[in-house]
């Protein structure tokens, strides 16, 4: 499966009344490596994701696991970790998006991104202006980068 996403710093104020959760996701791979695999909690459901190296279209596949496998994972992601805050909403268009706002040492963070049918559409996609200054192709602000962080 491919996943065609932008990604975009946030530079103004995010719409309200965004629906919202937790997200505690992990690495079980570190920076170096050619693949990236994530464990990740959302809310009651846990997944795990393997997704190649890339900007704009990247390989991605995901499974549903349970909270005993996810349990028995996570302390392989020490020091590899982030949390943060999901929003979802739609843009005037129609379009969805997800705004993620970073806890902890990544504070005060938001990066909004937005998926798409093809690379056409990414390509066409007129961001409004609460979105800043697009970060897709800035490996420092993908999420396995992030949690590497430290400061």
């Amino acid at each position: 499966m491919k996943e065609i996403e932008r990604k975009f710093l946030v530079d103004g104020p995010v719409p309200q009344g965004l629906s919202a959760w937790p997200i505690l996701q992990g690495y079980l791979t570190t920076a170096t490596d050619s693949v990236e695999i994530r464990l990740r909690r959302e809310g009651d459901d846990h997944s795990l994701t393997l997704k190649s190296d890339g900007g704009l279209i990247r390989d991605e596949r995901e499974i549903t696991i349970g909270s005993a496998e996810f349990d028995m994972l996570w302390p392989a992601t020490k020091g590899r970790r982030v949390e943060k805050t999901r929003h979802r909403g739609t843009l005037p268009g129609g379009q969805p998006f997800e705004l993620d706002v970073f806890s902890g040492d990544l504070a005060p963070l938001m990066l909004v991104e937005v998926e798409f049918p093809s690379e056409e559409v990414a390509l066409s996609f007129l961001p409004p202006s609460w979105f800043g200054k697009e970060v897709t192709e800035d490996k420092r602000f993908k999420n396995r980068a992030l949690a590497l962080f430290r400061p």
